[in-house]
């Protein structure tokens, strides 16, 4: 900003509450503006979309036969007088 000013820039101090948007346009949102053409009807294809489906095809993987995957779970030590020292992780 120093270096701006410096060479030659100046600041125009603008009264609070002043609007940036010009009062005699419309008071239309911007992102309207885009979408203001009539919607077009589209036209099915269901033979694409068919083809497309046949190419893609089963991506699952069937289970593994004979691997049985262990089970991790949470498992808390006590004392020998019923308090809970730690947690163990075990497997089954």
């Amino acid at each position: 900003m120093a270096r701006y000013l410096n060479r030659g820039g100046h600041v125009e101090k603008v009264p609070r509450g002043v609007s940036g948007r010009d009062e005699a346009l419309p008071n239309v949102l911007p992102s309207r503006s885009l979408f203001i053409e009539p919607s077009v009807e589209r036209t099915p294809v269901p033979e694409v979309i068919a083809a497309i489906e046949s190419r893609r095809g089963n991506k699952t993987k069937p289970p593994a036969k004979g691997k049985r995957r262990t089970q991790r779970h949470r498992k808390t030590v006590y004392d020998d007088f019923g308090e809970p020292l730690r947690h163990v992780w075990v497997e089954e």
